[in-house]
């Protein structure tokens, strides 16, 4: 299985757009992510990260609807732990 991930780009690092990266916020965890895929990324996007590599962009509504279902997947996994 794989997961993409969304995260807030802060910062961005290196002119080359090959060699671009970026450190990423994923709810406080900051990683470095390249940004080779994604030549228009601009500090404050949204960002989808895929292994280590940032490979599209979406809009604030969409990375807070994202954050919504995994913080709910998160509470179902946790009241299923107490129950069991």
């Amino acid at each position: 299985m794989c997961l993409a991930v969304p995260g807030k780009l802060v910062s961005i690092a290196g002119e080359d757009p090959l060699q671009r990266t970026g450190k990423v916020s994923f709810g406080g965890i900051m990683k470095d992510v390249n940004l080779a895929c994604l030549p228009e990324a601009q500090v404050g996007d949204y960002v989808i990260v895929h292994v280590g590599m940032a490979i599209s962009r979406l809009d604030e509504a969409e990375a807070n609807e994202v954050f919504t279902y995994l913080k709910q997947i998160e509470e179902a996994n946790a009241a299923a732990d107490r129950a069991e």
